[in-house]
């Protein structure tokens, strides 16, 4: 009887194998949720009851992020803006439109340093010393703000955040192919931002 009770328990090896069976299905089904967040929380519009802050700033790489923080700061969302990552060859007479007015050109930085998330971040922080901002607007599209807000938490601890999403048009039909795809690797990026640093969401709404 001992015999054959052995033959059908499990072997050590097996249960292993179980195991890990098991904890890789949580781990996909994790994922499978955090994407799915991460898709619904890209495509939610921005807030209605946005406050004054001290400054905006605007992530270059996408369209729209320009035109919306300067629609802000005309609004008086904001005192001052930064459009980040702006093409070296570009100048203010290319990004402005025309009929803009000097009083809101001149609260208007372009930064031409950064080339990628983490250098926006790095841009941004120089700038907010520069002129004592204690309170940021970000704009960037959906997709990109969870990124964008590890990365700049990481620069400006003391800042408060407030995040302005913007969708564009590659967001207008999330299940094509190439959005899905979009939409995959920057879930990727974040995770990679979030496992390269961990840090509470200090005085971020959103």
């Amino acid at each position: 009887m001992r015999r054959e009770a052995s033959r059908h328990r499990p072997s050590r090896l097996s249960r292993f194998i179980l195991w890990w069976l098991k904890m890789g299905l949580l781990v996909c089904l994790a994922l499978c949720g955090a994407f799915g967040w991460f898709v619904y929380d890209a495509l939610r519009p921005a807030p209605d009851n946005m406050p004054h802050t001290d400054g905006i700033v605007a992530l270059t790489g996408g369209q729209g992020r320009v035109d919306t923080s300067l629609r802000l700061l005309m609004q008086n969302r904001g005192d001052k803006l930064l459009i980040s990552g702006v093409d070296p060859q570009a100048t203010q007479q290319d990004l402005l439109p025309p009929h803009l007015p000097d009083s809101v050109k001149d609260r208007v930085t372009l930064g031409y340093l950064a080339r990628s998330t983490i250098e926006n971040a790095s841009e941004t922080a120089a700038w907010v010393v520069d002129n004592h901002i204690h309170t940021l607007t970000v704009v960037t599209a959906g997709y990109h703000m969870r990124r964008a807000l590890v990365e700049l938490r990481r620069t400006l601890p003391g800042v408060t955040l407030y995040p302005y999403p913007v969708i564009p048009p590659a967001l207008e039909h999330p299940f094509d192919r190439s959005t899905l795809h979009l939409l995959l690797r920057e879930f990727a990026k974040w995770l990679g931002a979030l496992a390269g640093f961990v840090h509470p969401p200090v005085g971020v709404t959103g």
